[in-house]
């Protein structure tokens, strides 16, 4: 059921997809010690972007999930791994 614009409710738990994915991503990012521009380099994303997606305020879409899996290293269904992260 739909919260509020990105917020959802599963139970008693709320949640939004947006920041969580994005927290994720920090994750993945920093083990690999790169900064916001080097994964743009890397990923051939925009730095803005990244840290659009990083902060919870971009709706990424699954193409550049799978670009950011591939650049990361880990299998795209990793990058969606973010519940259990909480």
């Amino acid at each position: 059921m739909l919260w509020s614009i990105n917020t959802y409710k599963c139970g008693n738990m709320e949640y939004n997809p947006l920041q969580l994915f994005g927290r994720h991503l920090v994750t993945l990012r920093k083990a690999h010690g790169w900064s916001q521009e080097r994964l743009a380099l890397e990923s051939g994303l925009g730095r803005s972007y990244i840290g659009g997606i990083e902060r919870g305020q971009r709706n990424i879409a699954l193409v550049n999930i799978c670009i950011l899996a591939s650049t990361l290293d880990v299998a795209p269904a990793e990058m969606l791994n973010f519940f259990d992260k909480e």
